[in-house]
């Protein structure tokens, strides 16, 4: 069994470390987004399509079964394998399912990424200052310490063209044509890591509904918010245990 954890943006695997530790886990890889803490290989362009090629291509070198977990971003990644390719991985869990909803839309970040300008503006604001100020523009922002502290360090120049290249592909609606066909995720097994306090992705309208029709159940992290991993790893690692306990057993059968 290999299980993944696909980090989200603007992130690196660093954000898995404490849930990693609290696990215990010896079968649990964390692999990079490329420009994300790493370098962007020769004619990578960072697209939504291409990050899912590059997941593609990921699971199908692991030992399996191979059981996937996606945030944010990673989790759009993870819930769109369980579309195109569900019958790459034993199961996936992902705290971004609204993402596919067709009515979901860009939060203000995202849309300012997605501008021409302004999105370099921003990411500027976000590699340029000293850390301590970027810790303390992002606690500011509602960003809980923990998560700051990790973002504000990974931050840099390659993660900032990845980043922009990345949302600007995903212009609605883009999103909505990567949601179509959800049905299609029920031939493998599913959950929807609902993050009760998140303000992105997790709480779009609908996210239970589309849960339901890709046959995915719901696992609860009450009062927990976007960086659940960071806010209570040892709350996370018990949803992901049981989840993944439960999915070994139903396989054996």
């Amino acid at each position: 069994m290999t299980i993944v954890l696909l980090h989200g943006n603007p992130e690196t695997p660093a954000i898995w470390d404490d849930l990693v530790a609290e696990w215990g886990r010896d079968d649990v890889v964390t692999p990079a987004l490329p420009g994300f803490g790493c370098d962007i290989p020769a004619g990578f362009g960072c697209t939504m399509d291409e990050y899912l090629e590059w997941l593609v291509n990921f699971v199908q070198c692991l030992d399996g079964p191979v059981h996937v977990v996606g945030h944010d971003w990673g989790g759009i990644l993870v819930a769109r394998l369980a579309i195109v390719a569900p019958s790459t991985i034993a199961s996936w869990a992902s705290d971004a399912l609204g993402a596919l909803h067709p009515r979901y839309e860009w939060h203000a970040a995202a849309r300012v990424w997605q501008t021409e300008g302004a999105g370099e503006d921003l990411v500027a604001s976000m590699t340029e200052p000293p850390l301590e100020e970027r810790r303390a523009s992002l606690t500011a922002l509602g960003v809980p310490p923990a998560a700051a502290r990790i973002l504000a360090e990974v931050a840099d120049q390659r993660m900032g063209a990845a980043l922009l290249a990345l949302y600007r592909s995903a212009r609605q609606p883009a999103m909505v044509a990567w949601g179509e066909q959800p049905e299609r995720a029920r031939a493998t097994r599913g959950m929807f890591l609902h993050a009760t306090s998140d303000p992105y992705v997790g709480a779009a309208r609908g996210t239970r509904d589309l849960a339901a029709t890709m046959g995915a159940e719901v696992g609860e992290l009450v009062g927990l918010g976007h960086w659940w991993m960071l806010e209570d790893p040892r709350a996370a690692a018990d949803v992901l245990e049981e989840w993944i306990t439960r999915e070994g057993r139903q396989a054996s059968r």
